[in-house]
């Protein structure tokens, strides 16, 4: 099938983009294939091209964050009450004015030294005793004001070049992140521009977005470490009556953590009405039901996300998306992806005596209908139409959620970059 032939490039770039959004480095901004005589002598299809836009415009979106939150940092720098500002001028004060008490107090060493200097040689001893103390105090005072004077220069000399190190760093930031950003607008506008041309010519049509194919997911906004939570993954037909009925559907999901775009503690099963057992989420196929979904219909994927005992707690987010194909070969992908935001909590100590709840609840092992409030892209839909089921099982015909891959990337995309502008407008 068309929709299968593109699912291996979709999948690996779907599961490696959460990583790649976090880290926003130069290097990701480089999307040219690879130079292997294999590579360079395969012509990528327009599903492809259309993933390496995606992950193009999310490597910009967050090289444009990372630019910014630069800028913003040198701005935040050059204010007199940056610390490093604060300590240096703390230290400047400082070190001047332990530098005016040692030049009196070496104005009055030689004061005490001219008035010695003065007394007749036959000066009672008690004056000359006087002397050499106001001399020998003198000389402490000036000893002592010395030192004070040298290790406050030194401290102001070590406060200068602090702030001058971080002036250095911050301007190499913002080098950096300029540059980064400059090297990921080329690459989305070369990916752009290699698949504005590959639609331009002639071929074979290919699976593409579908606007009246529309993915939502609603769950549990916090899951206990060691527990799971059930999510909703519903795919909707927004044609009219009379319209296109999808005669076969499916999605992909993945979850990660947004302090590290990790999913190591992470594990995502799928269910359906037509088939309730737990399955883990195929890497290469995703899932899918043969449940046709008539215009106006839904159908439901109950996604269980499972949280190892060990993972921390942390804002994590599960993200899908899905396509459909029908019978006559027409296929198409969700245009928007869908996710939800989760928050990872460790278990609270049981009070003495008394039980302790060890689930998130709603572990039924079914799909299908739901009358849940979902949500795309972070905002409340309404869950609309009904499920139309065949009665069929699993399906027998696999289908390769390549299009779901894609969405999903843009999903995780929007949440991080999203999150960094908010974080960074705090």
């Amino acid at each position: 099938m068309k929709i299968r032939r593109i699912l291996a490039t979709a999948v690996a770039a779907a599961v490696t983009t959460p990583v790649v959004l976090l880290a926003a480095a130069p290097a990701f901004a480089d999307t040219k294939p690879g130079t292997t005589a294999e590579a360079r002598n395969k012509k990528p299809t327009l599903d492809e091209l259309r993933l390496a836009v995606t992950k193009a415009q999310a490597v910009y979106d967050a090289a444009v964050v990372a630019d910014s939150d630069a800028q913003r940092a040198m701005d935040e720098f050059d204010k007199p009450t940056n610390p490093l500002a604060v300590t240096l001028a703390a230290a400047k004060k400082a070190s001047a004015e332990a530098a005016a008490a040692k030049v009196l107090a070496d104005e009055a060493l030689t004061k005490a030294k001219d008035a010695q200097a003065k007394l007749p040689a036959d000066a009672p001893q008690a004056d000359k005793d006087a002397a050499q103390k106001a001399v020998d105090d003198a000389q402490k005072a000036a000893d002592e004001a010395k030192t004070t004077a040298d290790t406050k220069a030194a401290a102001y000399t070590a406060a200068d070049k602090a702030f001058d190190d971080a002036g250095v760093a911050l301007s190499r930031k913002i080098n950096e992140a300029q540059k980064a950003k400059a090297a990921a607008l080329k690459a989305l506008d070369a990916a752009k521009k290699e698949l504005a041309d590959a639609q331009e010519e002639p071929g074979e049509d290919d699976c593409d977005f579908d606007k009246n194919f529309v993915t939502t997911l609603t769950g549990p906004t916090k899951v206990t470490a060691g527990t799971s939570g059930i999510f909703n993954l519903r795919v909707t037909n927004k044609n009219k009556a009379g319209g296109l009925t999808f005669d076969e559907v499916g999605g992909w999901a993945d979850a990660f953590s947004l302090d590290d775009g990790q999913d190591k503690y992470l594990r995502v099963d799928w269910s359906t009405v037509n088939s309730p057992k737990w399955q883990p989420v195929d890497e290469e196929e995703g899932f899918s039901s043969l449940s046709a979904v008539k215009p106006g219909g839904s159908f439901d994927f109950k996604l269980k996300v499972t949280v190892d005992a060990k993972a921390k707690a942390a804002d994590a987010v599960v993200a899908g998306g899905g396509g459909y194909q029908n019978k006559d070969g027409a296929c198409g992908f969700t245009d928007e992806g869908a996710y939800a935001e989760f928050t990872v909590v460790k278990p609270a100590k049981p009070a003495p005596g008394k039980d302790t709840d060890k689930g998130n609840g709603n572990t039924t092992e079914q799909g299908g209908s739901s009358k849940t409030p979902v949500t795309t892209g972070g905002t409340t839909g309404s869950t609309g139409g009904t499920l139309a089921k065949t009665g069929a099982g699993s399906s027998t015909m696999p289908l390769g959620i390549a299009g779901g891959a894609a969405v999903v990337l843009g999903a995780g995309a929007m949440v991080l970059v999203r999150r960094r502008k908010a974080g960074a407008d705090a």
